[in-house]
């Protein structure tokens, strides 16, 4: 779980415009730092089958906003696959 403080960071990073924290890129940043804490805790604790469906959630979610991103606007999907280490 990320912390609002964490949160802010990361959108801040991602955001579009000043007021931004709705645009794929943000959403996306965000699902993504979750992702990455959630498998860390599913090393540990191999038998949490709630945060398992949780993380699998999360990641068809990420992948929805990413075909949307990638359809709408290529180069902005392109910069953000590569900041953040996506595929392509």
């Amino acid at each position: 779980m990320l912390t609002p403080k964490q949160k802010s960071k990361l959108i801040a990073e991602h955001q579009v415009h000043t007021k931004d924290t709705g645009s794929p890129e943000s959403q996306i940043a965000l699902f993504t730092a979750e992702i990455e804490a959630l498998t860390k805790h599913l090393k540990k604790h191999a038998k949490d089958n709630s945060s398992r469906v949780g993380l699998l959630k999360m990641v068809a979610k990420r992948k929805r906003l990413l075909d949307y991103l990638k359809r709408t606007d290529e180069k902005r999907y392109a910069k953000l696959a590569s900041k953040l280490g996506l595929k392509k």
